[in-house]
């Protein structure tokens, strides 16, 4: 735990004539910008992660005493120091180093961007506009052609000006030390040096991310987002009307943004200074979110024509929706809707009806919908895509630790010694948390990066590790029976917190790497090897993914997991924990707010008379005493007819549940569909009755990240059309269900969601409009929530854990002849979920825009395929027909698919068989083959 600044010792010296102390480890820079004076600066970036250079000089100050100006963004003071920020000798310095760069570049007006914070900071050192180079030297940077040149090589969305370059070499520092990609580097020397990417490659044909954290850096626009700019990519024309701050809408770490508009338009996305991200953003949350502009955006509710079928197999287009919809007024929809639903629970029965909620809506709006499901039609059938992401992982940390959430942040990688990530590949799928562990690995701590395919963060690991597919229990019980055999087991952490040690140390008796290492694919030593290193590592932490969850072995993979963090007692300090990442920006709170069919808000049983009679004194109905029925089971009891009308409020199942035959003929077949979205989704195809809503910056609420950090956010633009509120659509959906819901502000829903919520006690609205963000648990209503946890014991009756010993259980599907190969399933950097959002993100899609099946290139040669051709991918479910891309890090044997392109719908192939425990699909393995596509 750090010091309070005020046990720091401290250093007083002169600024300017006033006497001033200097925090231990304060530049002269940061302490003058403390005390309200502010030196110009060009290539120091006042944010985390960077680190002051020096060397462009315009931050010089005069130090009494001293012969030369020293640089005050490196330089630190010093007892008694004497500093001077301004002055005849400073300020004809600083000139002298403005006009030289600026003669370095194109005149302002001809600049990339005349409003650059180069051009700021010259106005800020008082420099003329007229320098005496007004040509500019021979040989400058504005003699470099600038990438445009190249056409389609240049970036879809970041444009490369080097003219505009002064080396100040923050580019490279943005990339190889803060987000740690290693693109960017500087090529030549002295006055000829500029960025250069990869080996002298355009920038759109090198390794570049686009995470634009180069972008952000840049001072004078060499480097800049092509949004703001013209036709030519060389010249600014774009300027926002407005700047708000805002939450990023993708995955589960919850960065925090800064949203530039323009009329109702968003033009740029930089990265703020939140929690999770420090400023940080990915390719999706600072390209991606042009996605609210797109033209497909549903503006009018929309009802099914009387005389259009439902065909679970049509290929419809965006073009086609006249053809099987009409507009309707909002009173004749909304009546619909809920008529349709209330029709059939009092026909039929409640539990005829069923919900999926959303990850990607608000914390409020989870809560208001669980909660209509259950109060409205006395069934707990309600569910949303925890189910398909991490829901075997939660039901092992239920099991053994009695809570479903993070033990510690994926920010306490700083202080680890060991970091561990199995089943998740974080450079595509949370490349910001990546950073962390990057960083970490190149400061010296042991990365264990375990995966059945080789990845990218594999270049960073201390141990990499490709194992068998589907073995990951055999692989980690090895590990498991080492540090016990072995005696690195902490054995008063153990006699202290957990029950269970006698049997799990009897079960892997029989897992000796020996015995396991065949099965697993990983040698015998090389299993000692890593087990000793995460148990002998003072502080060591574990990370995953789906991966480890999406198998009918999913929940024992977590056990796994939770054992060797439990046997070992690196959990409830920082540095060491139990961290499943999450998918969705919001899985982590519309879970902890009971959108799952086994649990009311904060994972409390429905099953437990005391817990519900809470509930039903609170919400004046009784209800469903039994479990709900899970996602996939859902879509079965669909099939057979058991469930008539279902409300799917931001999900898209027609493309995310597995066997998407059985799904969409399941959809078709209902009596009463209600699909709430923003874009016409595969599954709308099937509704009754479609329900304009809104995109996440456009309404307000509050999200939990997968730190835990409740994360308010704004709405930052306005909806298009009659587009609604979709906390209010549940609101009315609820009062036309005979209801009687009364909130008149999206405040009243958290205050009454918290009063369920022990986990958000002195986490009140007004605090977060306060201060933005707050993680939990908070102990007081003013002090830091707590970010690690189970420091003191566990969530259980008893405060102990319990280990769980696991067994050996194969993939439910083998490879066989007829079907050799093992299909894998998963996300891509540059799109997200189902790709409902990211498809329709124009420079996303741009990077990104066609369906493709990776295979390793000695397995093309062996079949006799050829990279770029088309293929058909076949399983026991069905077929589809996409491009074929070579990718040596796709282990020989097998095949790996994204699942965000409707046009191959990786779905169709997977196969629904469920973990028994967490009821989760097994996304990642499946029997398959792959052949040339007929013309």
């Amino acid at each position: 735990m750090s010091l309070d600044n005020a046990t720091l010792p401290t250093v007083s010296f002169v600024l300017d004539g006033e006497e001033v102390t200097a925090q231990e480890g304060e530049t002269i820079w940061q302490v003058a910008k403390r005390e309200g004076t502010n030196i110009p600066h060009l290539c120091w970036k006042d944010a985390p992660g960077y680190r002051a250079d020096g060397n462009c000089r315009a931050c010089m100050v005069e130090i009494k005493g001293e012969r030369v100006l020293a640089a005050s963004c490196i330089r630190k003071p010093t007892e008694g120091m004497k500093v001077m920020t301004a002055g005849e000798r400073v300020e004809k310095n600083r000139n002298m180093v403005f006009e030289l760069l600026a003669s370095d570049m194109p005149a302002r007006n001809q600049s990339p961007d005349p409003e650059s914070h180069f051009w700021d900071q010259m106005d800020l050192a008082g420099m003329c506009t007229s320098p005496r180079y007004p040509g500019g030297r021979p040989g400058a940077q504005k003699d470099i052609p600038v990438d445009s040149i190249f056409h389609d090589a240049s970036h879809p969305s970041i444009a490369v000006n080097l003219d505009a370059c002064i080396s100040c070499g923050l580019c490279e520092r943005a990339c190889r030390e803060v987000q740690v990609n290693d693109v960017i580097g500087m090529s030549d020397r002295g006055m000829g040096a500029v960025p250069a990417f990869d080996v002298n490659d355009p920038m759109g044909l090198s390794s570049c991310v686009a995470c634009g954290e180069c972008v952000q850096a840049c001072p004078t626009g060499a480097l800049m987002e092509r949004t703001l700019l013209d036709e030519t990519a060389t010249k600014r024309e774009v300027y926002p009307d407005t700047v708000k701050p805002s939450v990023c809408p993708f995955c589960g770490v919850g960065c925090q943004t800064e949203i530039s508009l323009k009329n109702n338009d968003i033009i740029r996305v930089e990265g703020r200074q939140g929690p999770a991200n420090r400023g940080k953003l990915c390719v999706k949350g600072r390209f991606g979110m042009d996605y609210v502009m797109s033209p497909e955006r549903l503006t009018k509710p929309l009802i099914r024509r009387a005389d259009a079928p439902k065909n679970a197999k049509a290929k419809l287009t965006f073009a086609d929706i006249p053809d099987y919809f009409r507009e309707a007024s909002w009173e004749e929809a909304m009546a619909l809707a809920a008529g349709g639903m209330t029709k059939v629970r009092d026909s039929i029965g409640g539990k005829a009806i069923a919900g999926f909620g959303s990850a990607k809506g608000t914390n409020e709006e989870a809560y208001l919908f669980q909660k209509y499901i259950r109060q409205g039609f006395g069934t707990n059938n309600v569910d949303h895509c925890t189910r398909l992401c991490h829901a075997s992982s939660v039901a092992a940390l239920m099991e053994g630790v009695g809570s479903g959430a993070v033990s510690a942040p994926f920010t306490t990688a700083d202080e680890s010694d060991c970091i561990m990530t199995i089943g998740c590949r974080p450079e595509q799928n949370h490349p910001v948390a990546a950073t962390y562990f990057k960083q970490a690995a190149k400061r010296g701590t042991k990365l264990l990066v375990f995966d059945p395919r080789k990845q990218e963060l594999m270049r960073h690991a201390s141990h990499p590790v490709v194992f068998e597919p589907g073995r990951d229990v055999p692989m980690l019980n090895a590990m498991i029976h080492t540090i016990i055999e072995e005696g690195l087991f902490d054995k008063q952490y153990i006699q202290a917190n957990v029950d269970g040690f006698e049997a799990l140390s009897e079960k892997v008796k029989e897992f000796s790497p020996e015995n396991m290492a065949e099965i697993c694919g990983v040698e015998p030593d090389y299993l000692r090897e890593l087990a000793r290193t995460y148990a002998t590592s003072e502080r060591s932490i574990i990370f995953w993914g789906m991966g480890v969850s999406q198998h009918v072995h999913g929940t024992d993979n977590a056990r796994c997991l939770i054992a060797l963090s439990l046997i070992t007692g690196q959990v409830g300090r920082p540095g060491t924990g139990l961290h499943p990442l999450r998918g969705q920006n919001n899985v982590q709170g519309a879970s902890d707010s009971g959108l799952i069919p086994i649990v009311y808000p904060n994972y409390k049983s429905v099953e437990d008379p005391d817990i519900r009679a809470k509930y039903e004194d609170a919400w004046g109905r009784s209800l469903d005493p039994a479990k709900g029925l899970t996602v996939v089971e859902i879509m079965d009891e669909v099939a057979k007819g058991n469930i008539r009308a279902m409300y799917v409020q931001g999900e898209n199942p027609a493309m995310s549940d597995p066997d998407q035959t059985h799904a969409r003929a399941a959809l078709a077949s209902l009596d009463h569909l209600i699909v709430q979205d923003i874009f016409f989704t595969e599954t709308a195809w099937f509704a009754d009755v479609i329900l304009p809503a809104t995109a996440q910056p456009e309404k307000p609420g509050t999200y939990t990240n997968s730190n835990r950090q409740v994360q308010l956010a704004m709405p930052v633009r306005k909806a298009p059309g009659e587009a609604r509120q979709d906390w209010k659509l549940i609101v009315e959906m609820a009062q036309r269900s005979g209801l009687d819901w009364d909130y008149s502000d999206i405040s009243e829903v958290y205050a009454e969601m918290a009063s369920h919520m022990a986990s958000l006690d002195n986490i009140s609205w007004d605090r977060l409009l306060r201060e933005g963000f707050v993680c939990y648990p908070a102990k007081d209503k003013d002090g830091p929530g707590e970010e690690i946890i189970f420091y003191s014991g566990f969530p259980t009756k008893d405060g102990r854990a319990k280990l769980v010993p696991t067994d050996l259980l194969p993939p439910d599907e083998l490879p066989d002849e007829e079907f050799p190969m093992v299909l894998t399933t998963g996300r891509m950097l540059e799109h997200w979920h189902t790709g409902a959002m990211t498809r329709r993100a124009t420079q996303l899609n741009a990077q990104e825009d066609e369906p493709v099946v990776s295979m390793h290139p000695k397995d093309i040669g062996r079949k006799g395929l050829t990279r770029g051709q088309k293929v058909k991918v076949a399983t026991r479910r069905g077929e589809v027909t996409l491009t074929l891309r070579a990718d040596r890090d796709v282990t020989p044997g097998m095949l790996f698919m994204p699942f965000c392109f409707v046009e191959a719908p990786a779905n169709f192939l997977t196969n629904p068989q469920l973990d028994p425990y967490g009821k989760i699909p097994e996304f990642k393995f499946s029997a398959a083959k792959i052949s040339a596509a007929s013309d």
